[in-house]
């Protein structure tokens, strides 16, 4: 529960009321809704950022939005949160760790049914259990605003889960983002939510990760991704796939023509699963970014996706951090970029490999063809530290000194690498036109650090 005071009671000189006890949500929106007319015609609207302190009936309520939850926090007998009546007009609104349960969530639930301001509502960690889930898929089946939802790490486990799949079936919400990480799914929750996500065209991002799904629970989301037509971004890390899961995962791959970001990390899928990878990567063109970092994928596993980047004209971010590769297994990753000519790759994470000298020469080789092309690595054998220093220069004080002595900002000279000329470009464009301009040179490597500063981690650099 929120630290901050609770309210104080109403003055004593003012008849109390005792709410009437209710069997059904049904019942408590109505009560609650009821006692909004009643106050209407109440004046005395206060806009205050404080605690609010209540030492007048006609002083209680600010909006009707914070009478209606006030109310629904006397009907169901929990404290307010101040943090949320004072943020309930905003667009987003953070109430993670703030000890709700399945009653104070209950509350903001009623609140929520008529609520136009709130796009985005973070829950996470508020032991709502399914009892809470019940009251938020009730608010969403009649709030039409709402498009984000964290819901994670709340013991949902099974029945929590069946909850979330009715909800889903219906297909009538307008949420858009639903995170449901470390809430206790088996696979048979996997199952509830597949068959539901099967059908379900409106969520377009989806975070599963840190839940308990081994390869029953990714042969269903093999058969689910080969139906769904709106996931754009599923985030399936750290739980417990391995080479059955794997395979059956990359075979619903085959046929999804929707999603472009896949998170599959801190799992089990072997060579055998990066062999069925490098299998969809041939055929799919729908991928933009695909994680597979910490999966004990070794060389032989890295030639196996080679293979399928060497077609691939859609994949631009991979990661294979903290996988037991060496330098071949990343050397066969370059060249296979090398080998396509239509490849759009910018990122590779391989920065646990140690490379040598002859591994730069040939990415730079690489990069020659593919200048919006970055791979990350954990060092180079052999290295003195006074080349490292060179290579690592601050690459704004040298567009600061170029800009100063061409009399321009340094704003000024970023735009003019957009042929648009806006401030801002996606981070492979400004990493292609930073390696191919020659107004002041530059290595990958300060070009990495320039894109750090200017990124705004959308896959997009602002120049402001």
């Amino acid at each position: 529960m929120d630290n901050e005071e609770p309210l104080e009671p109403e003055t004593e000189d003012e008849p109390k009321t005792e709410p009437a006890a209710q069997d059904s949500d049904k019942a408590l929106y109505c009560e609650a809704e009821a006692s909004v007319a009643a106050e209407k015609e109440k004046s005395g609207w206060e806009s205050s950022e404080t605690d609010l302190e209540i030492e007048d009936t006609e002083k209680l309520f600010t909006t009707g939005q914070r009478e209606l939850y006030l109310e629904a926090c006397k009907l169901v007998g929990v404290v307010p949160v101040s943090y949320f009546i004072r943020n309930m007009e905003e667009s987003y609104v953070n109430l993670n760790h703030h000890g709700l349960g399945p009653t104070g969530t209950r509350a903001i639930a009623i609140a929520l049914v008529s609520n136009t301001s709130i796009v985005t509502l973070e829950l996470a960690d508020n032991h709502i259990t399914e009892e809470g889930a019940l009251s938020l898929v009730e608010m969403l089946q009649e709030n039409s605003f709402l498009q984000d939802l964290n819901i994670s790490d709340n013991e949902l486990g099974f029945k929590g889960a069946s909850t979330i799949s009715e909800f889903l079936q219906r297909n009538t919400s307008s949420l858009l983002n639903l995170q449901l990480s470390g809430n206790n799914f088996r696979d048979e929750s996997a199952e509830l939510l597949c068959q539901a996500l099967s059908a379900n065209y409106r969520i377009k991002m989806l975070d599963l990760s840190h839940n308990e799904f081994s390869d029953k629970g990714g042969e269903h989301v093999g058969q689910m991704l080969a139906l769904n037509i709106g996931l754009q971004s599923l985030d399936l890390s750290w739980n417990h796939f391995h080479i059955r899961g794997a395979v059956a995962l990359c075979n619903g791959l085959r046929a999804n023509v929707t999603l472009q970001k896949l998170d599959l990390s801190m799992n089990g899928f072997g060579n055998e699963g990066a062999t069925a990878l490098g299998e969809v990567l041939r055929l799919n063109n729908s991928l933009v970014y695909l994680d597979v970092s910490s999966n004990d994928i070794s060389n032989e596993g890295a030639a196996k996706i080679s293979k399928g980047l060497e077609i691939n004209e859609s994949l631009k971010v991979l990661r294979l951090y903290l996988n037991p590769l060496s330098m071949d297994g990343a050397m066969s990753l370059i060249l296979s970029i090398k080998r396509n000519t239509k490849s759009k790759m910018e990122e590779i994470d391989i920065s646990n490999v140690l490379v040598s000298e002859q591994f730069t020469k040939t990415l730079d080789g690489v990069c020659a063809i593919h200048p919006q092309l970055d791979v990350t690595y954990k060092a180079v054998q052999g290295f003195s530290a006074k080349k490292m220093a060179l290579l690592w220069t601050n690459p704004m004080k040298l567009i600061q000194s170029y800009a100063d002595q061409h009399q321009i900002t340094v704003a000024d000279f970023f735009k003019s690498l957009n042929p648009k000329g806006t401030m801002t470009m996606s981070v492979g464009d400004f990493r292609k036109a930073m390696i191919q301009q020659d107004k002041v040179p530059m290595s990958r490597y300060q070009v990495r650090e320039l894109i750090k500063k200017l990124d705004e981690k959308t896959g997009m650099v602002n120049f402001r």
